[in-house]
């Protein structure tokens, strides 16, 4: 990446994090397939910890992704097109 891009400090802070991020999800996805998504306690099923693990790096990694903009232009706007409906101007 650092050979690819011209990154600032923060920029290396941020792929730093996102690393950090992935592994997290990487290690909360291996210990969903060997275990399932679930578990029971006092009879009854409960959702394991790393589904919110998972699904909260799966959402930071996407966000320090975007933060890092590396292959695209900014969007002109942040939100994503209405599906189905009209957009006043």
């Amino acid at each position: 990446m650092v050979a690819e891009y011209d990154l600032e400090p923060h920029h290396l802070r941020l792929l730093t994090l996102a690393a950090e991020v992935w592994d997290r999800y990487q290690a909360a996805r291996a210990t969903l397939d060997e275990l399932g998504l679930t578990y029971e306690y006092k009879g009854r099923p409960h959702a394991r910890p790393e589904v919110a693990i998972e699904r909260d790096s799966r959402l930071a990694f996407a966000r320090l992704l975007r933060e890092l903009a590396l292959d695209v232009e900014a969007p002109a706007e942040s939100r994503p097109p209405m599906i189905g409906g009209r957009r006043e101007r």
